[in-house]
């Protein structure tokens, strides 16, 4: 079956390569994918293959029997929302959407999954089960396309037992993949902290209470009591102050991020955040509002499922081709799929030196060797059917 799939790849790989360029060339933000899920409801149509819609408005899913349906079911998933960044490389499918890129690959991931679709789908008298193909929005943007989609029934009807879903990595050389069976990435949590003190003029200080020193000791007293946990996060990267060189402002507007690999971690932490507030509001005598937006959870690889993963990625691209990832402090909302199901979350390498394609996630000169296309759709496909 492995040389079927890679001839298969092979056979679909040009029209695979048209359908990411022409996502890559219009993305779109969370929530407001609807010309994306038209494209690919097109190409379902074309294809003559069968799906629902509507899922979270934009959210897609394909069922597809093989033989034996009722053997077993899972589900493989890919997301296509983009990013608020404005793309620099100067390639014939760079984004036409201004402000907008695909700098995440969620092209790639969702081109791939629809390869995989095809594979499977001319093939569906060689295996075994029911496969869910699960097309997703808004994976970029709290609170997220998986929980949404999971809450309106995509896991259900018929139930699956396990979840699947790949990534790109810049990182990771073409034609190598990465797993990491239990904990991989961290939580999420979005926090907004507003600090009210007195302005005044700056050479009259009796007059007033200066929220600029207190929103500094409260980033330093975190920022140090975080440090000192390596399974943990804080960082500030939004500091407000509408003052000027004699103005004392009367508040300062702090965003930032917590990210944690453990629940229970994550879940005290957000106590001493207010314990530490709660002493800087004490000291400085000024009022601060701290608002933890609750983000993804941890996202942990089910470790059995994803050891069986590992042995047929060395059955399709060979042992030499597989390696072990680090742990990794991004986070993800396929962490609701592992949560709700037993699951694994692997990485497709994209990069390539040779080519100068090395420039990392979420950044504007981001882009992906394309050959990983042709290995993304086989792998996932083999995947699928050997689980």
């Amino acid at each position: 079956m492995i040389k079927k799939i890679k001839d298969l790849s092979e056979n679909y790989f040009g029209e695979i390569l048209n359908i990411r360029r022409h996502l890559h060339m219009y993305p779109e933000l969370s929530f407001q994918e609807f010309e994306t899920s038209k494209y690919i409801k097109d190409i379902l149509n074309l294809w003559g293959i069968n799906f629902i819609d509507g899922y979270v408005e934009t959210g897609i899913l394909v069922v597809l029997e093989g033989k034996n349906p009722n053997l077993k079911s899972l589900a493989l998933r890919a997301d296509f929302d983009a990013l608020p960044i404005n793309e620099k490389n100067r390639v014939e499918y760079c984004s036409k959407n201004e402000g907008v890129m695909h700098a995440c690959g969620h092209d790639a991931h969702t081109a791939c999954l629809l390869g995989a679709l095809k594979i499977l789908h001319s093939s569906r008298d060689l295996w075994n089960g029911t496969i869910k193909f699960i097309f997703q929005p808004a994976e970029e943007r709290l609170p997220g396309g998986a929980k949404q989609m999971i809450a309106e029934g995509v896991l259900e009807n018929p139930n699956v037992t396990n979840v699947i879903a790949q990534h790109v990595l810049p990182d990771l050389e073409v034609g190598k993949v990465g797993f990491r069976p239990g904990i991989y990435m961290a939580s999420t949590d979005e926090l907004y902290i507003n600090i009210k003190g007195i302005g005044g003029h700056a050479a009259i200080p009796s007059q007033y209470n200066n929220p600029i020193l207190a929103s500094s000791n409260l980033i330093l007293r975190l920022t140090d009591f975080f440090t000192c946990h390596k399974d943990s996060i804080f960082a500030i990267g939004y500091f407000q102050a509408d003052g000027s060189t004699n103005v004392i402002p009367d508040q300062v507007k702090l965003m930032g991020t917590f990210r944690a690999l453990s629940e229970e971690y994550r879940k005290q932490s957000h106590i001493d955040m207010k314990s530490i507030v709660t002493d800087v509001e004490k000291e400085y005598n000024v009022k601060i509002e701290l608002d933890i937006k609750h983000g993804y959870p941890a996202l942990y690889n089910d470790e059995e499922f994803t050891k069986k993963q590992i042995s047929s990625a060395k059955e399709y691209l060979g042992e030499e081709n597989v390696i072990n990832l680090p742990i990794r402090m991004t986070a993800e909302d396929f962490s609701y799929f592992a949560n709700a199901v037993p699951s694994c979350f692997y990485r497709l390498g994209t990069g390539n030196k040779k080519k100068g394609i090395v420039h990392g996630l979420h950044t504007s000169r981001f882009d992906i060797d394309e050959e990983s296309l042709k290995i993304g759709m086989g792998m996932i496909a083999y995947l699928a059917i050997s689980s």
